[in-house]
């Protein structure tokens, strides 16, 4: 088995025996997903320390709007990096995530503005993940457990 790189999610359309190919996928939002899982430390999928949020990006666009976005930053890099260049990449993060493909900026535009640390972003819109809240999902939470399961899968052949 061979890994897939940084194919964020999209390894699964491939074939076992597949090294690469090409795909016409969209998979734009998942760079700022990514760049927020980085800058934070935490999963989009994790329930850590963001308890009484839905996930990491309703979290980070809460912490945005408040002012508090600083406050995203895992505290294992908080001391080792420019504060600007976390809340940049926070910044582009959240401008990655939006709904609207035309609200995203283009790569190469994400690219530059990283080089050069410009921060010519506009200010980003309540993101896509906001949509999908409700408040059965808020009672459920307060009576969900969650605990981490592993699986080994072994491959018995012949000789």
């Amino acid at each position: 088995m061979r890994p897939k790189i940084a194919d964020f999610g999209i390894a699964r359309m491939f074939r076992h025996n597949q090294q690469s190919g090409n795909t016409k996928r969209v998979a734009g939002t998942y760079f700022g997903v990514l760049t927020l899982e980085v800058v934070s430390g935490v999963k989009i999928s994790s329930t850590d320390r963001i308890m009484e949020y839905e996930n990491l990006i309703v979290y980070a666009w809460n912490l945005w709007k408040e002012g508090h976005a600083k406050d995203l930053v895992d505290s294992s890099i908080a001391e080792s990096c420019v504060p600007d260049e976390a809340l940049l990449c926070i910044h582009i993060g959240l401008q990655c995530v939006q709904d609207n493909p035309n609200d995203r900026p283009l790569m190469s535009s994400v690219v530059f503005i990283l080089e050069n640390g410009s921060t010519s972003l506009p200010a980003p819109n309540r993101p896509m993940y906001f949509a999908h809240t409700n408040s059965k999902v808020e009672q459920r939470r307060g009576n969900t457990q969650n605990s981490k399961n592993s699986v080994t899968l072994s491959v018995l052949e012949g000789r």
